[in-house]
């Protein structure tokens, strides 16, 4: 066994353990922990088959800024952890719909690639050897998926409003801001002049 197969298995056995802990975790700071560990290791992969740039993204993005943000969330925030676990059993068979779909799709891609792997190697046009693999990487993303990548961006966009639509919803305790309102005031209403006499200190009133 070489190097590079030493590693592979190394970063893979390792990536597939963390990510089984992500989901299994009772603690949900080890959860995100975990999950830090399993981007670092996938990074670890893209490294192996000469995709730096993407491994890179990944340490940048994901470990940096999104995982780190679940992380400050998860500990900021007094999250009833206990009240979300009573509901696991209301969505065990959706879930599990799901899970079965997951699987069923995992085992035909390996399947398929057992009986004839030249049915699922995708063409991939050869890189020059003078430009770099960012830089192929964004010739083929503008250019050849310039639509498709146009496409993605509108669907985050659309999840991210439709999240925020969600979760906006009138709390009580909780005071909003109502911009027209602010605007319509005056002095006279958003200020009022109090005279207090000279050396007879603040009224209780207003104290």
């Amino acid at each position: 066994m070489n190097a590079a197969a030493a590693f592979f298995y190394l970063f893979a056995g390792i990536t597939v353990a963390s990510a089984f802990m992500v989901v299994t975790s009772r603690n949900p700071v080890h959860s995100v922990l975990f999950l830090i560990l399993t981007f670092v290791n996938a990074a670890g992969l893209f490294v192996l088959l000469g995709a730096e740039f993407l491994a890179m993204l990944l340490v940048v993005v994901y470990v940096g800024a999104v995982a780190v943000l679940f992380l400050f969330v998860v500990m900021m925030l007094d999250v009833d952890f206990a009240e979300f676990r009573q509901g696991f059993l209301n969505y065990l068979p959706i879930g599990a719909l799901i899970g079965f779909i997951f699987a069923v799709e995992l085992l035909l891609v390996v399947g398929t690639w057992v009986i004839d792997p030249q049915l699922v190697k995708a063409p991939v046009a050869a890189i020059p050897a003078n430009i770099s693999n960012t830089e192929a990487l964004g010739r083929v993303l503008y250019t050849q998926y310039v639509y498709y990548f146009q496409a993605a961006g509108l669907v985050l966009l659309v999840a991210m409003i439709g999240a925020i639509v969600l979760t906006l919803r009138e709390r009580k305790g909780i005071k909003r801001q109502h911009v027209p309102t602010q605007n319509a005031r005056t002095r006279d209403a958003a200020m009022e002049v109090k005279q207090v006499p000279s050396r007879a200190g603040v009224p209780e009133e207003m104290a």
